[in-house]
């Protein structure tokens, strides 16, 4: 039986197509067929066999999807992969690059255990959103570490609503609100003030940013929870954003439903790691600190 692999990378680096190449190569090389998206093979040169592949079925059936650059090429890969249960491998050529699985220096001993199999598949929860405007469907989507609702014009508050589990929460003049996975709490909700969430913990976040309010704390809730967020009819429009990625304007009265995914996303790891040594690295964290190591 013939084993696949789709190859997602980040074309505008040359370090990136470099890396792509020899992956490829050390694929072909194990019996793998090798899949790249069609638009961005002739930026590649990769050698010969490789498959182009269009359109949002590229990974349907591939053993594993190889991503090769920083979050937001892996937030593409999964995007790929997400619909097709196939696992994916983020090799990090960015910069803090939190869903990366492993490091571009150690890329040739990632190959080595993908092509024997010797990994392991974690599942991470997503967020399924909807948006609707007077009684129509107007974005469906979904996302792996955030989904926010942001103000559409830069000098004007935006007035939301914030419903949950059915039930009124409060009013916030913000600008917007961040509706997070623990996968995400690394990320913009991070960014906006929200906690940090190991992500084998099930649960739901929501960070509002610069509200202007006086309970405005981020939340933490139980995974079945489901998020509805109004756009005020007489604001401003706003701005339905997924992963950073996928855009949607909504007009003044749009009303979004955020709630937990049907389908996760399933990510590669090679090799035990406790989330606390992740952070202290991406981060660069003073262990230590400036007093010493007391210990």
């Amino acid at each position: 039986m013939t084993r696949s692999a789709l190859l997602v990378t980040h074309t505008g680096r040359r370090q990136s197509t470099q890396h792509a190449r020899a992956v490829a190569l050390d694929l072909i090389a194990a019996g793998f067929e090798v899949r790249v998206i069609a638009e961005e093979i002739d930026d590649l040169e990769l050698p010969p066999g490789v498959e182009p592949v269009v359109g949002p079925d590229a990974a349907e059936g591939v053993e594993i999807v190889l991503a090769l650059g920083g979050d937001g090429t892996i937030l593409r890969a999964a995007d790929l992969a997400r619909p097709a249960k196939a696992p994916l491998l983020g090799i990090n050529l960015g910069k803090v690059g939190f869903l990366a699985e492993t490091e571009i220096d150690h890329i040739d001993h990632a190959v080595a255990e993908v092509v024997r199999g010797d990994y392991s598949v974690d599942e991470r929860l997503t967020l399924d959103v909807r948006a609707e405007y007077d009684g129509r469907l107007i974005a469906e989507s979904w996302a792996l570490n955030e989904v926010t609702v942001e103000k559409g014009q830069r000098a004007q508050m935006l007035e939301l609503m914030v419903d949950v589990d059915g039930r009124p929460l409060s009013r916030y003049g913000c600008d917007g609100v961040v509706c997070a996975t623990p996968t995400g709490s690394t990320a913009y909700a991070f960014s906006a003030g929200g906690p940090v969430v190991w992500p084998e913990v099930e649960a739901l976040l929501l960070v509002p940013i610069s509200a202007h309010a006086l309970f405005s704390k981020p939340l933490v809730t139980a995974p079945t929870s489901t998020f509805v967020l109004t756009v005020d009819p007489y604001t401003s429009f706003a701005v339905l954003c997924c992963d950073g990625r996928r855009t949607w304007d909504l007009p003044p009265g749009s009303q979004v439903t955020v709630e937990r995914g049907q389908l996760p996303v399933r990510l590669v790891r090679l090799a035990p790691r406790p989330f606390t040594d992740t952070l202290v690295a991406k981060f660069g964290l003073p262990v230590v600190g400036w007093r010493g190591n007391r210990r």
